[in-house]
C-alpha cells in the first residue's frame, strides 16, 4: 500500500511539474509575441521615416539641380539683359516698347 501512495504523489509531482512548466512557457511565449509585435511596429515607422527621408533627399537633389541651372543662367547674356529690362527699363538704341494700359 505504500508503494502506491508513494507512486500517486509522485504521478501529482510529475503533473504538477508539468503544468508549472507550461504555464511559465506560456507566460515567456506571450512575453516574446508582445515584444516581437512592438519590434514590428517600430520597424514599420522606420521603414515610413526612411521612405520620408528618401524623398526629402530626392527633392534637395532636384532642387539643387535647379540651383545650379539658375546659376548657369544668371552668368548668360539673355539674363543681364531680362535683368537690365524689367528692373532698370533700359533699351537698345532705336527699340520701341509697347505697354498695356491696364498695367
Amino acid at each position: 500500500m505504500a508503494g502506491k501512495a508513494r507512486y500517486k504523489r509522485r504521478r501529482f509531482q510529475n503533473t504538477a511539474g508539468m503544468v508549472w512548466a507550461c504555464i511559465v512557457v506560456l507566460i515567456l511565449v506571450t512575453a516574446v509575441s508582445i515584444k516581437s509585435i512592438g519590434l514590428m511596429k517600430k520597424a514599420d515607422d522606420y521603414q515610413a521615416r526612411e521612405a520620408a527621408l528618401v524623398s526629402q533627399i530626392e527633392q534637395e537633389k532636384q532642387r539643387s539641380e535647379e540651383i545650379a541651372e539658375f546659376e548657369k543662367y544668371t552668368q548668360t547674356r539673355k539674363y543681364i539683359e531680362d535683368t537690365a529690362r524689367d528692373k532698370l527699363g533700359l533699351v537698345y538704341p532705336g527699340e520701341i516698347i509697347f505697354k498695356n494700359e491696364n498695367n
